[in-house]
């Protein structure tokens, strides 16, 4: 994709296709309005006569705008003038590539960046208007038999800016943005495949594939044998009823000198059949989507190596099916993890704790500035926060605070959870020094303080994405989230934001 910083009016912008706002009551936006002046009135006709309302998302596709080059005129609803924010920017923004990726438009120029937003930078205006277009334009067809639908033709971007001093900030933005989009598209690529072909060897390869071609860029995986050695084995404890075996991903990205890492590690359960404590069948095909936590901070990584970011970075995935089995894991069984302490296991279908606990031990070897967890967790999660924001939990303020900013400036929202002795203390065991569940209540805060147990010393946040890693229904499929918030965080953390 090309990307292009432009001051010229609307109306004298060559192109296939361009987009206007305008809001609710009739308010023409920046470039609606100059395009109206153009045009002798054409949109005020329009919004008079009830073809064009202003509420948020509509859109009306105008060919052969009188006095305006371009060949399309996308008029895009912004809602109400006074609420209009980074949501509803990139609502009308989506709404809007919608509308013509279907067309044969090569490019795309958008004037709503010339809107105020809430006092958002050109940087991020940028940024949200890539990561938008491109979400709109990712289509998974890859298992489809015959021609597939392929991409969109647009091969252009435009963003219309107020000054030319902010060319540089744009097209940084945009360039962002790119890496972003290029890592939230690995995500879900890895997500939407069906667990007979993501399996751990799958997501070994792709990360040693990843390697080959980001010379910064080295990735180890180690078997089944190589973490028995280690202690692995609370991990080993999930994968004994699989027949694919598990493997350990260790990505290290090295564009920071001696700084050190951040460490990300991602729960990659390829296949989640609950093992002994088998789910129910209703949506499990969904299941393949437990490895979401892996996606994300293997498609992290693909963003900040794409964009060479000065920065060292760390992902470890824990990668495994849960299956049922002969010599699968039995309620009632006790591990002891990689630290020495010991799990009494109450439920097989709380196996993603038990293979994060040790990946958590392992990553301590990085000596981590922080270490973040991203993990498809617990279903309670889903019923606390819904689809919207995922769940931060944190033994460090300061970390929490800075994930959640990340998570704001890119639109991609986290809400902080607490933790405690009391909550903990659900854990207790008669058998073992902790069991893996600690009943219904509060069962997202649970665990976390599970994993918690895992990271004394350690600046160390757990991310709960269940209820924001995919999509259900018609629009089934992963969102790739929460990939532009980790990008931020790692992009601030590398001082290459602007």
């Amino acid at each position: 994709m090309e990307y292009l910083a432009t001051t010229s009016a609307a109306s004298g912008r060559s192109a296939d296709c361009l987009v206007v706002g305008v809001y609710e009551r009739g308010k023409t936006g920046t470039a609606a309005a100059e395009i109206d002046k153009a045009s002798s009135g054409q949109i005020r006709a329009l919004i008079k006569s009830g073809d064009i309302t202003g509420e948020l998302g509509s859109c009306l596709v105008l060919r052969d705008v009188k006095n305006v080059k371009a060949q399309r005129v996308v008029v895009v609803g912004l809602g109400k003038s006074g609420n209009f924010g980074v949501d509803q920017f990139r609502q009308a923004t989506a709404a809007a590539a919608n509308a013509v990726k279907s067309s044969k438009s090569k490019d795309f120029y958008s004037y709503l960046t010339l809107e105020d937003v809430d006092d958002v930078s050109v940087y991020y205006l940028a940024r949200h208007t890539v990561e938008t277009v491109g979400d709109c334009l990712y289509v998974f067809d890859e298992m489809k038999s015959g021609k597939r639908k392929g991409s969109s033709s647009i091969r252009k971007i435009g963003l219309a800016i107020k000054k030319r001093g902010h060319n540089d900030k744009a097209m940084l933005g945009a360039r962002h943005a790119d890496g972003i989009v290029t890592g939230a598209s690995l995500a879900k690529d890895l997500g939407n495949l069906p667990p007979n072909v993501c399996n751990p060897a799958y997501l070994a390869k792709t990360a040693q594939g990843m390697a080959r071609r980001h010379k910064k860029l080295t990735t180890r995986v180690l078997n089944e044998a190589e973490m028995k050695k280690l202690g692995m084995h609370s991990l080993l404890s999930v994968t004994r009823g699989a027949t694919a075996p598990a493997k350990l991903i260790v990505m290290q990205y090295r564009g920071g000198g001696k700084q050190k890492p951040v460490v990300l590690v991602g729960k990659g359960i390829t296949f989640d059949t609950g093992g002994i404590s088998l789910k129910p069948g209703p949506a499990m095909d969904e299941m393949k989507y437990d490895m979401c936590g892996a996606a994300s901070v293997i498609g992290t990584m693909a963003t900040i190596a794409t964009l060479d970011v000065p920065v060292n970075l760390t992902v470890v995935v824990p990668a495994a099916e849960n299956m049922p089995g002969g010599d699968a894991s039995r309620p009632g069984d006790i591990v002891k993890s990689m630290s020495g302490q010991t799990i009494e296991i109450l439920n097989t279908d709380a196996e993603g704790r038990l293979v994060l606990c040790d990946a958590l031990t392992y990553s301590r070897k990085f000596k981590p500035d922080a270490i973040i967890d991203v993990a498809t967790l617990t279903g309670a999660c889903v019923i606390a926060l819904g689809h919207h924001r995922c769940a931060v939990f944190s033994n460090d303020e300061a970390l929490s605070q800075e994930i959640l900013d990340a998570g704001k400036s890119a639109a991609d929202k986290g809400w902080p959870m607490p933790m405690g002795e009391e909550y903990a203390l659900q854990l207790r065991s008669n058998f073992a020094d902790f069991a893996n569940i600690g009943g219904r209540d509060g069962g997202a805060i649970t665990a976390a303080c599970f994993l918690g147990k895992f990271t004394d010393g350690l600046s160390w946040a757990h991310l709960d994405i269940a209820g924001v890693a995919w999509r259900t229904g018609a629009k089934k499929g992963g969102t790739g989230r929460p990939v532009p918030m980790l990008s931020e965080f790692v992009l601030k953390r590398a001082g290459a934001l602007p």
